[in-house]
């Protein structure tokens, strides 16, 4: 696959929805061809950021309403900066065709860092002092 479809294959998975996650799941085959290997790190992105909203979500329920308005600003913001540090940090590899899985394997530990801020947010009911 080369740099331009490789890309329009991860743009696609990103804003294609649930059946495109899907079939790049069924794709993958690990130590596979770059494709199945591109495909294994979206769906393990894909599991790990349906599973941080599932977490996101039961934080939520758990805080009283006055808490809940800095929790979803700080969502929001965390997830509009986890796209934007990924992106920076694989720009470099944009072309190559191994650059989707770079960019999920970036947005799964994005993903998997923030369940720890999430977990403060339920225990503290506020962002933890470093603000993840």
């Amino acid at each position: 696959m080369n740099g331009a479809r490789a890309a329009a294959l991860a743009l696609g998975l990103c804003l294609g929805g649930t059946s495109a996650w899907a079939q790049a799941g069924s794709a993958c085959r690990a130590g596979g061809t770059v494709d199945e290997n591109n495909a294994c790190a979206v769906r393990d992105f894909q599991e790990a950021d349906t599973a941080l909203q599932i977490l996101y979500g039961d934080v939520m329920r758990a805080l009283s309403a006055h808490e809940r308005p800095a929790l979803r600003q700080a969502q929001q913001a965390w997830q509009r900066a986890r796209v934007t540090q990924c992106k920076q940090a694989q720009r470099a590899q944009e072309q190559r065709p191994e650059w989707p899985r770079l960019y999920h394997e970036c947005l799964l530990a994005q993903t998997q860092a923030r369940r720890k801020a999430l977990m403060h947010w339920l225990h503290h009911g506020e962002a933890p002092p470093h603000n993840n």
